[in-house]
């Protein structure tokens, strides 16, 4: 079969079929969730559905319907080495799926699937197969929608397949909801038979392409190994968009369809090469398309290329989509032939992307840059790696797996580069030492990760406050609450009776207006005053949901639990720290509107004495970016615009373009803060009632603290005033020690340092006349070694090329003899060494290079006549140039 159907009629047609039948249409949900720190990317449709699933979350919809973008680079299906050698690997995908929180189950699941793959998408009847759950010995078979299918849809008996329960069994986890699914198959056509038997979906995946999979999530699964039934049953379907075009437009391949072609004649054009032209041009093809695409949604929901985690995902697949554009002969930057038709087949459905193009295309370009320089020292590194092994007699060299990896990790050397220099010099790879380092780098991931999303358990004094007394904040429109009940009194982790005079310790209100450490805002300080005394707010926080705790240094008398009190805030403490928390808000949506919509909130500190800012993005702001933004903040100040805050259903909140903070826990009613029509954030913290409360707003820093993550500093109310302070006695200073005024400074500095510049330079230039001066009569009367003339000597401050123009001088001196020169700057050490022509053929510079070059960490290279050495121990080098002579006699074995 064959249709016109295009990609984008058959997403829309998807969501117009559920949204005609009661499913509420929710938006994508971000490659990084914002309420989920437990998934490196959202993988599937039901992600962001998840706690809805558990029932820790509720909708006010009972069904919904989405179409999810998707990452996966890792797994059963979608092992990165195989995309583009397979009809159908991705890293990048769209998941099409419909959902039921306890509405519908799965006669009208089924039914409706049925009804879209054959009524709207036109997929002929008697081309589809279906699998059902046949059950094992503790789990029954799913004859439920085995019946459903055969009674209710008419599918033949023959075409409905019982599979086990690797194939038909869906499990959240080692516990929680779980339930059989059902899969729809879809037979691609008789030729493409790969068994000898009878060809079904279950024998013949090449022959049969699953192209749906509704899971019926009917069981609970306990600790003790049992699953109970679920009260309220649910379904979650998945269907690619990939798979399912492929489908409709009668393609083999995915990448056949509407949704790669474009991208991969983009890439060919560059290439200049067609479409078609080879299979392996077109695999190379494809893996640009493909990687392509996951740039520029990875790049659009704020991720920068890393060596760590998300970063170093989205590195790795640039790399691969370079390395296959140099395997095209494209010397050059190319991503930006691609990158671009990305964001015009899809910038209408992800309207994220479009803002994004310019970081898009500038990440891109830098990354192919630095792969370029990449490729430069990883070859220079895997060459010195080979030339150092040393083969057994009749046996094949090896290069270890550790070296290998090294090369492939911290240098990101492509494997099948590495493999194909080795071979060509006869030597081979530890695949299997590799293969191991790589697992064991999995490994620390995956607990870096699990241990990330599990932190540290609360303790169960918490936990039981919390089910008993909840205690909500009333902070947000005052700042004092009388006749509040002291629900509990903690001494050191105790629940305690009372907390008396010089004690610290913990209370729990039933209610309070203090608000608690969340979301990089620190926590109030106040008091509280009971009938007997009266204690100092140091701290409050919130170990688990719906609990705050509130840290108190008794000042005099005592507090008893039950005891009616007031709750203050520190009223100070919170106008500084609401100045510089509504401060964040301007600084971000200015980011986003200066630098680009790519730029996401990665953290944040809001104290009463300063803020900062954590952005995601690729390279630091210049100065004249840092003052627009400086200045965009300071306009909407002056506006004294409103700043207002509304609460609602959280996927409300992000269809109207509220801000989510990744990684933060968000439940079904958020508050979302509004500053006029400039920001737009979810958020729990507290604020000024308009901008203009927030004062003067001054950058005072902007630098990187991780790959892909920079941080602003600034300061705002007082704390504009006191850096003013500050900054007006510097330079009142620097007037009185300079007698220069103020519009003169910087010219009286730039002249004075011009100055001390030349005389340092003067006296460097006497240092090494110096030097060469002492050589030079050294070597009328050389040192030996080994009977070899040796002049080894220190000389800090000499380029390499006067380096090697001083030794040139020396050797000619000698007439015979070795110089081995060396210097240290900035740490790290080089070395050179020169030899005359006569001894060359029995003393190499490159032997005696790399001796010394092991003491400076490092390693070097070059002709037998002249050899340079680099490393990263500066402090050795005056234990290398003492090597030297030990190393020519070693050399010449002794003899003159």
């Amino acid at each position: 079969m064959e249709s016109t159907m295009t990609s984008r009629e058959i997403r829309r047609r998807f969501l117009e079929f559920f949204g005609e039948r009661g499913h509420r249409l929710v938006p994508s949900s971000p490659l990084v969730l914002p309420n989920d720190p437990t998934l490196l990317f959202a993988n599937a449709g039901m992600n962001q559905f998840k706690d809805v699933f558990t029932g820790r979350d509720k909708r006010e919809y009972s069904r919904a319907a989405s179409v999810q973008k998707c990452l996966r680079v890792s797994g059963k299906h979608n092992d990165l080495e195989m995309v583009g050698r397979t009809p159908r690997h991705h890293t990048l995908f769209e998941m099409l799926g419909n959902f039921s929180f306890g509405d519908y189950f799965k006669d009208q699941a089924v039914e409706m699937a049925w009804a879209l793959v054959t009524d709207v998408y036109g997929l002929p009847v008697d081309r589809l197969w279906v699998t059902v759950f046949g059950g094992t010995d503790a789990i029954p078979a799913d004859d439920e929608a085995f019946a459903i299918w055969r009674d209710r849809v008419g599918v033949a008996e023959r075409r409905i397949l019982r599979l086990g329960e690797n194939d038909n069994f869906w499990r959240m986890g080692d516990t929680g909801p779980c339930g059989p699914c059902s899969e729809i198959h879809f037979d691609l056509g008789q030729d493409l038979t790969s068994v000898a038997g009878e060809s079904t979906p279950e024998t013949d995946t090449r022959r049969f392409l699953e192209i749906w999979n509704l899971v019926f999530m009917q069981f609970d699964q306990r600790d003790a190994g049992t699953m109970v039934p679920l009260p309220a049953p649910c379904i979650d379907t998945g269907m690619g968009l990939e798979r399912i075009t492929a489908v409709v437009q009668g393609k083999r391949s995915n990448f056949e369809t509407d949704l790669f072609v474009p991208l991969m004649e983009a890439a060919g054009g560059r290439a200049g090469v067609r479409v078609g032209q080879s299979e392996e041009t077109d695999f190379s093809l494809r893996v640009i398309a493909d990687h392509g695409r996951a740039l520029c949604f990875l790049v659009a929901d704020g991720v920068a290329p890393a060596n760590d985690k998300r970063g170093y995902v989205l590195r790795r697949l640039l790399r691969r989509a370079i390395r296959h554009g140099r395997k095209l002969g494209i010397e050059g930057p190319f991503l930006d032939a691609v990158t671009p038709v990305v964001v015009e087949q899809l910038g209408d459905v992800y309207p994220e992307l479009p803002g994004a193009l310019e970081a898009i295309l500038e990440i891109g370009r830098r990354e192919e840059q630095r792969f370029a320089e990449t490729l430069s020292t990883g070859l220079e590194l895997l060459d010195a790696a080979l030339g150092e092994l040393e083969p057994n007699e009749g046996e094949t060299p090896v290069l270890p797996g550790t070296e290998l990896f090294r090369l492939y990790d911290t240098y990101g050397f492509p494997l099948d580069l590495a493999r194909d220099i080795a071979e060509e010099r006869g030597i081979r790879l530890d695949q299997d030492g590799f293969d191991a380092e790589m697992a064991r780098q999995r490994s620390r991931a995956q607990a870096s990760w699990k241990g990330a999303a599990r932190g540290e358990e609360p303790h169960e004094i918490y936990v039981e406050l919390a089910r008993d007394h909840p205690v909500p904040f009333e902070g947000y429109d005052r700042t004092r609450v009388d006749g509040v009940r002291i629900r509990a009194v903690l001494d050191e982790g105790r629940r305690v009776a009372t907390l008396d005079n010089g004690r610290e310790g913990e209370v729990v209100l039933e209610s309070t207006p203090l608000y608690a450490e969340s979301g990089g805002q620190v926590a109030d300080h106040g008091w509280i005053v009971g009938p007997d005394g009266l204690a100092t707010v140091t701290d409050v926080r919130r170990p688990v949901d719906g609990l705050a705790v509130h840290r108190v240094r008794v000042e005099k008398g005592s507090l008893a639990e039950g005891d009616l009190a007031t709750a203050e805030v520190d009223v100070a403490h919170r106008s500084a720290v609401r100045r510089n928390h509504t401060a964040t808000h301007l600084l971000h949506a200015a980011l986003r509107e200066v630098v680009g919509t790519h730029v996401k909130q990665a953290g944040s500190l809001v104290a009463p004495d300063r803020l900062r800012f954590d952005f995601s993005h690729f390279h630091g702001l210049s100065d004249e970016t840092l003052a627009d933004i400086e200045s965009l903040v300071n306009e909407k100040v002056l506006e004294d615009l409103p700043v207002e805050s509304r609460t609602m259903a959280l996927e409300d909140a992000l269809r109207t373009g509220a801000m989510a903070l990744f990684g933060e826990k968000y439940g079904d009613q958020v508050r979302v803060v509004t500053i006029g029509d400039f920001s737009r954030e979810l958020c729990g913290g507290t604020h000024t009632e308009r901008s203009g409360q927030i004062g003067l707003v001054k950058l005072t820093g902007e630098r990187g603290i991780a790959s892909g993550t920079r941080r602003i500093e600034a300061v705002s109310g007082q704390g504009s005033l006191d850096r003013f302070r500050q900054d007006q006695a510097i330079v009142r200073a620097l007037e009185d020690s300079l007698s220069a005024p103020r519009d003169k400074l910087v010219e009286e500095i730039d002249r004075r340092l011009a100055q001390l510049r030349a005389l340092q330079r003067d006296l460097e230039r006497q240092r090494v006349g110096s030097v060469r001066d002492r050589l030079a009569r050294q070597a009328t009367d050389p040192p030996r070694a080994g009977g070899v003339a040796l002049l080894a000597e220190r000389v800090d401050g000499l380029s390499p090329q006067e380096m090697r123009e001083l030794a040139d001088g020396l050797r000619q001196k000698l007439g015979s003899g070795v110089v081995v020169l060396g210097r240290s700057e900035g740490g790290k050490a080089s070395l050179l060494v020169m030899v005359s022509p006569n001894l060359a053929d029995r003393l190499s510079a490159v032997d005696i290079v790399r001796d010394l070059g092991r003491i400076i960490g490092g390693g070097g290279g070059g002709r037998p006549e002249l050899a340079e050495a680099g490393g990263k121990l500066g402090d050795k080098i005056d234990e290398a140039l003492g090597a030297a002579a030990a190393a020519v006699e070693r050399r010449v074995g002794g003899s003159g």
